[in-house]
């Protein structure tokens, strides 16, 4: 292999030498990799979820927080349950479909939380729900801007009273929307060739998971982005490149393309190439563009974890794909140094894949122009065309496909990496030409696939992220049937999406499926598991059809805010909505017997006011 150009990682020692070294095999590695211990998890699990509500144990009580349409500004009316509400009152109003979620305090430092604001992705509309009409004027011009109205970002104050926590008017509450204007950074920019169209850069699209970056700006990652493009003409096909990004000709049923004509793929077919980055936001500037970092490579970015090693920022991100890759980005010198240049951290820097082997080794491949296949001769232009190209970049260096990839959280003790992935067929790793059989680290599973997912951990060789080689195990299985491996808990449940570790050290998760495993998982969960033991146990419980998403806590740790998304939408086992009644699968939060449900945050706490832990 020829030698690696730009930044280097640090010593990387053999595979025989990492591997004799701690263990031999994944199932070894999940059982003597013990992080640092914390205590048992002692409360009763939450029984299954089996009603329309968010449920929570004895010790607990919700506060139900920036429903979607809720209003921002002072003058914007309330929700009133109809969706009557046009364009203009949307991009004033709480956005639509809650994922990512991040925290930013507002309370000095050593004090109990009062005060801070809540950044919320908004990932996607759904029509049926987003109009009074039940979506039957979505593809109008007026229909349409309210879908991009309904989309990107929230970012809401929020204070704790006697009573709980509530949202509050404030100056510092904003929207980014479909069509608010943004900035590229990076080695990617606007005028870059395959980027150009006539329309000025504009939109954050489906904005899932982040993260919060040590010099306190929060980035979004957009997710599924490729559903709001498509077209009509009949000449059309995709190139290689639009393939594999998942792009067709319609639209994923949002037919977005028949209102705007950027984004018809045949019109314009540069515009798809602006989504699929990292955003970044500072939501203490309102009047600061989000800024859309491409060094982090463009692929369905389902988080953007941040972390540091030896000052340097260290970005981990999961590509929402069954067959999908888990990526980290190394900054190129410590963040402060950069800053103090007037450089952006994130704009400098080495992208990275993984490749994970069957006996605990893992290697970083670099997404570099002129390391291994990724040369002009082999039609790599350079290293915009690269990460344009992250996911075919990653295809040529043999990454190892993994089970639709989620968000990842860093231990704040022991220094072990953890990623959610959601579920997997294995046919997302036959798309990106690699061998199925096994795509991806995991044991047999009972099922064709892996229906219910699982969450792996790693460990950076000498605990230093620059590193290009890791050690990996299984952590926790998806589920309900005796395959997983062992110190895993008897709480089943199916595929995990959020993960958040809270100070002490525990590891918070949220999960979505689809309902298919009803009877057995019941609604998605928000579940606590503790590192040392693999014992996790059951928290809280969401409403009919929503999955629990993004989750962020204050640092007092006295709440948790957790993101109910979808509720009473369309989903295989509670059913779909109606444009007539459009409560036919649930009507959380608000019950109204003429309303309809909304997705939205809820700050859990304990009756005692205590710190928000099972134990």
């Amino acid at each position: 292999m020829p030698a690696r150009p730009g930044p280097q990682p640090l010593s990387e020692p053999s595979r025989r030498g990492v591997v004799a070294g701690a263990v031999v095999s994944a199932v070894a590695l999940y059982t003597t990799a013990t992080p640092a211990a914390a205590r048992p998890l002692r409360d009763t699990p939450v029984p299954v979820g089996t009603t329309d509500t968010f449920g929570t144990g004895r010790p607990h009580t919700a506060d139900v927080l920036a429903p979607w349409g809720s209003p921002l500004e002072s003058g914007v009316p309330d929700w009133d349950g109809t969706a009557s509400a046009g364009a203009e009152q949307q991009a004033r109003q709480t956005g639509t479909h809650h994922s990512g979620l991040q925290y930013r305090p507002l309370t000095p430092v050593g004090r109990r939380a009062e005060r801070g604001l809540l950044v919320i992705g908004h990932e996607y509309p759904d029509e049926t729900l987003l109009f009074a009409d039940g979506g039957r004027t979505s593809t109008t011009p007026s229909g349409h801007a309210k879908a991009l109205a309904a989309v990107g970002v929230t970012v809401v104050e929020v204070r704790r009273t006697g009573d709980g926590w509530r949202t509050v008017l404030s100056r510092h509450n904003r929207r980014v929307t479909g069509a608010t204007p943004v900035v590229f950074s990076g080695p990617v920019t606007a005028g870059h060739p395959r980027l150009r169209t006539p329309h000025p850069p504009r939109g954050v699209l489906a904005a899932g998971f982040g993260g919060t970056t040590p010099w306190g700006t929060h980035l979004v990652g957009e997710e599924n982005f490729h559903r709001f493009f498509g077209t009509d003409h009949p000449g059309w096909t995709p190139d290689e490149a639009q393939r594999r990004y998942g792009l067709n000709a319609f639209g994923h049923g949002h037919q977005w393309h028949r209102a705007d004509e950027r984004f018809d793929l045949a019109a314009h077919p540069g515009e798809a190439n602006r989504y699929g980055w990292v955003a970044e936001i500072d939501p203490m500037d309102p009047a600061a563009p989000p800024v859309k970092r491409t060094a982090l490579g463009r692929f369905r970015h389902t988080g953007a974890t941040v972390t540091e090693s030896r000052g340097r920022a260290v970005v981990y991100s999961g590509d929402d794909e069954d067959g999908g890759y888990l990526y980290k980005f190394v900054g190129a010198a410590a963040w402060r140094s950069l800053l103090g240049r007037g450089h952006s951290p994130l704009d400098h820097g080495t992208l990275y894949v993984a490749r994970f082997e069957d006996d605990g080794f893992g290697r970083w491949l670099p997404l570099v122009h002129g390391y291994g296949p990724l040369t002009a001769r082999n039609g790599w232009r350079d290293q915009a065309d690269v990460l344009l190209r992250a996911r075919q970049a990653a295809d040529a260096l043999r990454a190892t496909p993994l089970d639709r990839p989620q968000q990842t959280a860093v231990h704040p003790r022991t220094g072990h990496r953890y990623i959610a992935l959601a579920n997997g067929t294995g046919a997302g790793a036959v798309a990106a030409g690699c061998t199925p059989d096994p795509p991806g680290p995991r044991p047999a599973s009972p099922w064709a696939g892996n229906r219910c997912g699982h969450i792996l951990r790693w460990r950076e060789t000498g605990d230093d992220a620059r590193s290009g080689t890791f050690r990996w195990s299984f952590f926790a299985w998806g589920g309900y049937t005796p395959h997983r491996v062992a110190g895993s808990s008897s709480t089943a449940f199916g595929s995990p999406k959020g993960l958040c570790f809270d100070r002490g050290g525990r590891l918070w998760i949220t999960t979505g499926h689809t309902g298919e495993d009803r009877t057995a998982l019941g609604n998605n969960a928000l579940l606590l598991a503790d590192p040392a033991t693999g014992e996790v146990t059951r928290v809280a419980t969401g409403p009919y059809g929503a999955e629990l998403t993004g989750v962020a806590g204050t640092p007092d740790g006295r709440t948790l805010f957790v993101n109910v998304q979808h509720p009473g939408e369309r989903t295989p086992g509670w059913g779909a909505p109606t444009p007539d009644d459009p409560r036919a699968v649930g009507n959380w939060p608000d019950h109204d017997p003429s309303g309809r449900p909304r997705s939205a945050t809820v700050a859990l706490r304990r009756r005692d006011g205590g710190r928000v832990t099972t134990s």
